[in-house]
């Protein structure tokens, strides 16, 4: 495990439009999408397919794939886009990668919580994760799947069965809450959004969200109840959505977008950009039984180059951050057990 150095947060590292489909004459990076075909692997893969530091970019899902990867091969980008669709063809998808991320999974619905769909989503992303481990071991591997606080302990449990887990090249994408934070802070305060920086700690879901906005750059004076006002809402933004959207999905095209940062912010520093500075949810020692924590992480070539830690917090934090500590947990030896309870029942029929 990584053991977190706390320290005080650093600026956070933004990302213009224009830097996320630069035109460096340094790209080479192999990624392939698993869940391509869905409401988020779509505008995803799109988004990747923009990025010029993609080179090689490999659908996979169970249906409609060859039509989607059909679609992004006309775009006019100097790279190659490949498909495969059904479990038989996860092989040819995953063989050279080196960044694979999993949007796959089953959208929220009405009065649904992310973890109401841990049972479904939790067997996708095991499955998914083996053919990584067996296929391309090395690869940083970017977990989108909802819930994210419990899949990327189910994804590590299975990296370990195979021997090949590296807790600096897995990560549990949570740059949709930063992206919330920036936007509703920059748009009470008559700021342009992408120039707020807020770091995120906790999880992924509801309670488990802390947004450090005392820790906003450039500083923004909040009172007290804009500040819980705000944290509400950055916590239940994504309950938001499913209910606008009235049964039709979740939130795909924001995460869309976070995914396609977080992957860029991976992929530069895999070039070797220094600096580039992320949160999200990896493995993290926070105490004995809090073994995942999302904190602002220092990326490097092979993938986490230095756990920042949690970043300096005010009253009202630590009190948001002990009531996020139970429920992530639960979420976390929920993942965690999902694998084992598994793992010995296949054991016990051999």
């Amino acid at each position: 495990m990584l053991s977190g150095i706390y320290v005080t947060c650093k600026p956070m590292v933004m990302l213009s439009i224009q830097r996320l489909f630069s035109t460096s004459k340094r790209a080479s990076v192999k990624v392939a999408v698993l869940g391509a075909s869905g409401g988020i692997g779509q505008p995803l893969s799109l988004l990747l397919k923009l990025n010029s530091l993609v080179t090689e970019l490999s659908l996979y899902d169970i249906k409609h794939t060859p039509g989607v990867a059909a679609d992004l091969s006309h775009i006019d980008r100097n790279s190659v886009t490949k498909s495969s669709q059904g479990p038989k063809s996860l092989k040819v998808a995953l063989t050279g990668m080196e960044v694979v991320v999993i949007p796959a999974g089953v959208p929220r619905k009405p009065g649904m919580t992310r973890d109401d769909l841990f049972t479904s989503n939790a067997s996708i992303v095991r499955d998914l994760v083996d053919a990584v481990a067996k296929t391309c071991p090395k690869a940083i591997v970017a977990i989108v799947t909802n819930p994210v606080n419990s899949c990327v302990p189910v994804a590590a449990e299975m990296l370990k069965k195979h021997g090949v887990y590296n807790p600096r090249k897995l990560f549990g994408v949570t740059t949709l809450d930063l992206i919330r934070a920036s936007t509703f802070i920059g748009n009470l305060k008559g700021l342009d959004p992408s120039t707020v920086s807020v770091p995120v700690i906790g999880g992924h879901s509801g309670e488990t969200i802390v947004p450090v906005m005392s820790q906003c750059k450039p500083y923004v004076k909040l009172t007290d109840d804009e500040i819980c006002s705000l944290t509400n809402r950055i916590q239940n933004a994504g309950t938001e959505v499913v209910k606008l959207k009235a049964g039709a999905g979740s939130a795909t095209l924001a995460m869309a977008f976070a995914g396609s940062r977080m992957v860029d912010a991976i992929m530069r520093a895999f070039r070797g950009q220094s600096n580039v500075v992320e949160c999200s949810f990896v493995a993290y020692d926070y105490n004995e039984e809090i073994r995942y924590f999302a904190t602002p992480l220092l990326l490097g070539r092979n993938g986490i180059e230095k756990n920042l830690g949690v970043p300096k917090l005010t009253t009202l934090e630590k009190e948001l951050l002990e009531e996020a500590i139970p429920t992530l947990k639960k979420n976390i030896q929920k993942g965690e057990k999902f694998v084992q309870s598994e793992f010995k029942e296949f054991q016990t029929c051999k």
